[in-house]
C-alpha cells in the first residue's frame, strides 16, 4: 500500500450507490479504527452512534432536514453512517476510570508508571477545565482527529466516505438523548460505495502547492 496513492484517490463521495454494503469483515476493521484512534493523553472523550439498517439511517437522516437536507441523500443511501460524538464533561471520576482501564490493560510496566501518568493527564486536563476553559472544544478536537483517522483508514480499506458537519446536532441530540448520556452530537461520516453518477469522483484534486504550506527547518 501507498498512502501517496490512497490519499490522492480519496475524496468527499456526494453520491452513495445504496445497493452496495460494506462487508461485515471489513467495518469491524472500521471500528477499530473508531476504538485505537489516537487522542491527546489519551483521553478518548468520545462516543459513536453507528447506523447500518434503513431505520437506523432514516434515524440520523433527522438531522439532516430543512437547511441540512442537501445532506440527507448521503445518509439514506450510504451502507453505514458514524455519529461522531463527544462527551459534555470531563472529571476526576473519569480520570479514575481511563486510569484503571489502561492498569487492566497492562500499560504500566512498574507501579510508579500509574501515578506519573495520571499526574502528568490530570494537570493537561485541568489546564483545560480550570484555566483555559475550553475543555469541550478541546474534547471535540479528540474527536477531529478520529474521524481523520477513520477516513484514511476507510480509503486503505478501500471504502467510499464523506465527512458530514452540515447537520443539526440540537435535533441529534434530542432525537437520540445524548445530552442525558453525557455526549453531544458533533458530525457525521457516511461511508460506503460511490454511485458511478457521483460527480466528485472523476474531478482532479486540488491543493495549494508545497512551497506554500511547507516550512522545511535546517
Amino acid at each position: 500500500m501507498n498512502l501517496i496513492d490512497v490519499v490522492q484517490t480519496r475524496y468527499s463521495t456526494k453520491e452513495f450507490d445504496a445497493n452496495k454494503k460494506i462487508p461485515d469483515e471489513l467495518f469491524q476493521q472500521i471500528k477499530a479504527l473508531l476504538r485505537y484512534s489516537p487522542s491527546s493523553v489519551n483521553s478518548q472523550p468520545w462516543h459513536f452512534v453507528i447506523a447500518h439498517s434503513d431505520e437506523a439511517r432514516a434515524t440520523l437522516s433527522k438531522g439532516t432536514q430543512g437547511l441540512y437536507s442537501f445532506n440527507e441523500a448521503k445518509v439514506l443511501n450510504a451502507s453505514h453512517v458514524i455519529l461522531f460524538c463527544a462527551k459534555t464533561g470531563i472529571d476526576d471520576d473519569y480520570i479514575q476510570h481511563l486510569l484503571e482501564t489502561e492498569d487492566q490493560d497492562g500499560r504500566f510496566a512498574e507501579p510508579a508508571f500509574k501515578e506519573t501518568v495520571n499526574m502528568g493527564r490530570t494537570m493537561f486536563i485541568n489546564m483545560h477545565r480550570f484555566d483555559l476553559k475550553d475543555a469541550q472544544h478541546w474534547m471535540e478536537k479528540q474527536v477531529y482527529l478520529n474521524m481523520g483517522t477513520v477516513l484514511l483508514g476507510a480509503a486503505a480499506l478501500g471504502v467510499d466516505a464523506v465527512p458530514i458537519e452540515g447537520v443539526d446536532t440540537k435535533v441529534l441530540n434530542q432525537e437520540l438523548g445524548l445530552l442525558e448520556q453525557g455526549y453531544s452530537a458533533v458530525a457525521m461520516v457516511a461511508l460506503g460505495y460511490r454511485n458511478d453518477s457521483d460527480f466528485n469522483a472523476e474531478l482532479p484534486k486540488s491543493r495549494l502547492p508545497e512551497t506554500e504550506i511547507f516550512t522545511l527547518l535546517p
